[in-house]
């Protein structure tokens, strides 16, 4: 059964989520971007043991936290390795945005397009969607519904920022034309800030990227 846990944490509230197995309390996360101890917490309360943080991409705002979450828990750094230069340069990213944060601990595992991670009998896929970073990731996870988190590649109504470091508005529209608009109508989307929509809605009704 699926414990999911998506709320907002950090400076610039990202959405992160907690995706549990309740039958082997086995969890990972996505997108710890601040807030380590609400994070751990949040997952001791229903049981799990926290096993991946998984980032759809290096911005500060999505790791902040990760550096806590693993030193407390042991959790897996996970990152796709387009991003690598990005994480390297967090505390540049910080100072240029006004925050401050410690250097961030090695990556664990680089996550490969089409990739399964599996969480306790979950199985989330990889799905490689350059446009917001180089590295972006979207994480497809099949349940009883199909659910996608998506980072900033894909939000309600909009798409994520292309004017930032690695940042290619033809990618990003690629990426969600061809790799996030294939997925099923009914998908439930997460996205790295703001409230949750459907694949459907977004083909529909998303004036920058319509099916």
């Amino acid at each position: 059964m699926l414990v999911l846990e998506s709320f907002p944490v950090g400076p610039l509230g990202c959405n992160c989520s907690i995706i549990g197995c309740k039958e082997t309390g086995e969890a990972a996360v996505v997108d710890p971007g601040g807030d380590a101890e609400m994070i751990i917490e949040l997952a001791e309360k229903h049981g799990l043991k926290i096993k991946y943080l998984l980032h759809t991409h290096a911005h500060f705002d999505h790791v902040l936290g990760s550096r806590n979450v693993k030193e407390k828990t042991g959790a897996e750094i996970c990152l796709h390795k387009g991003d690598q230069w990005l994480y390297d340069n967090l505390l540049k990213q910080c100072t240029m945005f006004g925050f401050s944060a410690t250097d961030p601990l090695p990556v664990d595992h680089y996550l490969d397009d089409e990739e399964e991670v599996k969480v306790g009998n979950l199985k989330a896929s990889v799905i490689h969607t350059p446009g917001h970073t180089p590295g972006s990731l979207c994480f497809a996870l099949q349940d009883k519904d199909s659910i996608l988190f998506a980072g900033d590649t894909l939000f309600k109504h909009g798409i994520g920022r292309t004017d930032l470091w690695g940042g290619s508005f033809d990618d990003i529209i690629e990426s969600i034309s061809n790799r996030l608009y294939t997925l099923d109508d009914s998908t439930r989307v997460i996205p790295g800030h703001g409230g949750e929509t459907s694949i459907w809605q977004e083909k529909k009704g998303n004036p920058f990227v319509s099916a």
